[in-house]
Order: C-alpha cells, then structure tokens, then sequence
C-alpha cells in the first residue's frame, strides 16, 4: 500500500492507535488520533469534549492538507467531513474478552502512572465493555459496521489479536484498488 490518507477504527482496546502509529512511522508520515481533537487538554484527561466546529478545524489546521497521513479512531458521530477525506479504512476486531483485557491494563497502568480517578477508570471501562451489545446507545460494534456500509472508500479488516507487526505487516501489503473487505 501505498502512502495515503488512511482512517484506522475499530472498538477501545482494539489498537487502533498502536497500528496506526506503527503505520504512520514506516510511512514517514504525520499520526493523528482522533481523541486528541475530541477531548480538551484538562487534568484528569477525557473529561471535556470540545465542540464539534473546533475539531474539525484543529484537524484541518493540523494534518487534513496533507497528501498522506494515519488518522486513528472512530468519528462516525461527528467527523464525516475528516473521513471524506481518507482513501481507504481499516477496521479492527478482537475478541471481546481480550479487548477488555487490554483497557483494564491500560487503565491500571493510567491508576499507576497518571493518577488516574478510579471512579472514573470504572466509568471508562463500563462504558467499553458496551461496545458488543447490539441495544447499546453509545458507540458500539452494531452502529460502526453501519456506518462502514456508507463508507465509499475501499475497508480492510483484521483481527487486531495479531502482532502488531503483523497487522502493519498486512496493511503495507494491501492494495485498495484490488481487495476490499466491503
């Protein structure tokens, strides 16, 4: 694959930033994670979202221009006008009870390292586990492979279960103009 504007998303804990840095820096190109423009810079982090109008043009300032860049997370409720700039998406699964198992180390590790709020890891973690329930409201596995039905541009999809050598593995070795997981 080639360089190009490439959207990574999948569910908390799928890695989609772990493979999208992975990807940005054999590209030599710039890294963007969606939750860096979504959430305020506050103390403790993930507390304050900022308006919808001061993301999308913090990332257009920032990156958007750009000929080739990694964008990870999910924006299918607010960054439509972001994503129609990709030229293709790749969409990470994992099983279930490995993805909680990675969010509760990381939210360990963010108890440990950060001080993070325990209250508010709980908070976090309950929120995740939702993801894989079709009545779930939030941000969920059901809503994402909705809104990858409108996407026009070509999908990989993998199981994030493998290395993360192998998964950039794959997606360097991808063509969008022959195969698409659509």
């Amino acid at each position: 694959m080639e360089p190009c504007r490439l959207n990574i998303m999948g569910a908390s804990g799928a890695g989609a930033t772990t493979l999208g840095r992975a990807i940005a820096n054999s590209w030599s190109v710039p890294h963007a994670d969606s939750d860096d423009y979504y959430w305020l810079p506050t103390d403790p982090a993930f507390t304050t979202p900022r308006a919808v109008p001061e993301r999308i043009n913090l990332m257009n300032q920032i990156f958007t221009s750009r000929v080739a860049w990694v964008l990870s997370g999910a924006m299918t409720s607010w960054g439509e006008s972001i994503v129609s700039l990709c030229d293709a998406t790749v969409f990470l699964t994992v099983d279930p009870q490995e993805r909680m198992r990675r969010l509760e180390a990381r939210e360990e590790l963010r108890r440990d390292v950060e001080g993070l709020n325990e209250d508010a890891s709980q908070d976090f973690l309950e929120w995740a586990a939702g993801y894989d329930d079709p009545s779930f409201k939030s941000r969920s596995l059901r809503s994402q492979e909705a809104w990858l039905g409108h996407l026009p541009t070509p999908i990989l999809r993998l199981d994030s279960s493998q290395s993360v050598e192998e998964l950039c593995r794959r997606v360097l070795a991808w063509d969008p103009g022959i195969s698409s997981d659509r």
